[in-house]
């Protein structure tokens, strides 16, 4: 491969959806190489200087937004985009403030992905929705926002929330995150 051919980071845990992920993005023309958390990134950054990354928000029992962090003061000009199903606006902000370009939910497609890195401003065109978000959204959003503040311990974030440990196992159980 010759040196204009863009590399791309994949950090993620789940290693068929990271496999799935890789063979796309190498269909495309990238170089792609892969972490499945914090620890494995920081060797790989050893070795490769991406210009592109993937970060799965909730790695095992890691947060990517640490990812985030760690890849922009590796390189300030990073594309970042941050891929989760634990899509919320706390850590959709806090994923922006750390340096991602996009913050997009789980399924999504190499085409979004590809889309988000070109996305280097907002767009004030965006329409705005009149729905009002639903209780069970607002939640889901808190829940998410405590787990993120645990660093993903649940037994901490229901503690927080107020609720039983499995109480909160079973509702996380209910919206599975592949």
């Amino acid at each position: 491969m010759t040196d204009e051919t863009p590399t791309l980071l994949i950090v993620e845990d789940d290693e068929s959806f990271s496999r799935t992920l890789r063979k796309s993005f190498e269909r495309r023309g990238y170089m792609v190489v892969s972490a499945d958390g914090p620890d494995q990134m920081a060797e790989v950054l050893k070795i490769h200087r991406p210009g592109f990354a993937v970060v799965d928000l909730k790695l095992g029992g890691a947060s990517g937004l640490g990812c985030v962090s760690t890849l922009r003061a590796f390189d300030a000009d990073m594309n970042i985009v941050v891929l989760t199903g634990f899509a919320s606006i706390a850590t959709a902000v806090e994923a922006i403030k750390l340096g991602a370009r996009h913050y997009l939910a789980k399924p999504a497609s190499t085409d979004d992905i590809e889309a988000a890195f070109g996305k280097a401003s907002g767009d004030a065109a965006t329409p705005l929705t009149s729905r009002p978000t639903s209780i069970k959204t607002l939640e889901w959003e808190r829940i998410h926002e405590t787990l993120v503040e645990t660093d993903f311990n649940i037994s901490e974030a229901a503690r927080r929330l107020g609720m039983h440990r499995r109480t909160l196992a079973r509702k996380l159980e209910k919206r599975r995150v592949t």
